[in-house]
């Protein structure tokens, strides 16, 4: 075993003022030495030397918000280019919150200038787009129509808010997300508008979705549905959707008839979406998640601590 070297009393205040100096001042090596009267390469020892005696610690730590060892572990399970696990518990609202906040910093992290981005709507997106600041210039695309509601659910708003912090143009869909047939959806996607907004999907460079679990109140899309449709396709094998295309438990496309009657990008356009980002967690969205993930739609999660744990138990992915 290596025995720590030691430091006579003179030599500990020098090699304590040159570790102070280089460690928490941020001074170079060379202006060290020029002003102790020594080589770089003699501070460099000192350093060294230092650090084995103990008067330097180095500790590195994520932030408490932010679970790096279980992000760790949900990236490598399911094959994502990365995974956030927001280190936060509490009631579905203070869940929601946190990865929308913690979404944001992700999106303003991974944003260049001259993206084109694709942005879906959620009570979590909205709670993401409320916590951004500004923006790298870029296009923002509406991937989804509009849902009945509050506010604070509209995508036309989210898109709208999100292109005024990248200053760069915005392009909404006026019209409803699910529609009473495929007819109706087909003139709708023959609009100007709509079509213009929906031509650029094949331009996407990246994308924020949620994922809505099959069950009442978890899915923005089976809640604007009358329940007995949302019952019967549940009864028919639906466990999730991401931008209102329902896939079952393995991530395969079901509901055909539900998937003609919406005003929304379609699994394949997503699939070709370089950066697909998803946020979703909270209470009963494991299972939704897992499905989406066995899309092979999303590259990115941002989740929760409780939900990173169930997405990772024995033969979860």
């Amino acid at each position: 075993m290596a025995t720590r070297p030691t430091f006579r009393p003179a030599e500990l205040i020098r090699a304590t003022a040159i570790a102070r100096r280089y460690y928490l001042e941020g001074e170079s090596k060379v202006r060290i030495a020029d002003d102790f009267g020594i080589s770089r390469f003699k501070v460099a020892r000192i350093l060294d030397e230092a650090r084995e005696a103990g008067i330097v610690r180095i500790e590195i730590s994520a932030p408490t918000e932010i679970d790096a060892a279980l992000s760790h572990e949900l990236r490598t399970a399911y094959g994502l280019h990365e995974a956030v696990v927001v280190d936060q518990a509490g009631d579905d609202e203070t869940v929601r919150r946190s990865m929308g906040r913690i979404a944001a910093e992700y999106l303003t992290e991974i944003l260049e200038e001259g993206d084109t981005l694709g942005l879906a709507c959620s009570r979590t997106l909205n709670d993401m787009t409320l916590a951004l600041g500004e923006l790298p210039r870029c296009t923002v695309v509406q991937l989804t129509g509009v849902l009945p509601g509050g506010v604070e659910e509209n995508s036309v708003e989210l898109v709208r808010r999100v292109a005024s912090l990248a200053r760069g143009p915005a392009f909404p869909i006026y019209a409803p997300l699910v529609v009473s047939d495929a007819a109706t959806t087909r003139a709708l996607r023959a609009q100007p508008q709509v079509a213009d907004a929906m031509q650029r999907y094949g331009h996407l460079s990246k994308a924020v979705v949620a994922i809505g679990a099959w069950t009442p109140t978890r899915s923005l899309v089976r809640d604007a549905l009358p329940p007995e449709e949302g019952a019967r396709l549940e009864e028919q094998g639906v466990r999730a959707e991401v931008c209102a295309r329902a896939v079952d438990a393995q991530g395969a496309p079901t509901a055909p008839g539900l998937s003609e009657r919406v005003v929304a990008i379609t699994l394949e356009q997503l699939r070709a979406v370089p950066e697909v980002v998803a946020v979703a967690g909270g209470t009963g969205k494991a299972e939704a998640i897992r499905a989406v993930l066995r899309t092979g739609v999303v590259s990115s999660l941002v989740t929760d601590v409780a939900t990173a744990r169930l997405l990772l138990e024995p033969g979860g992915a």
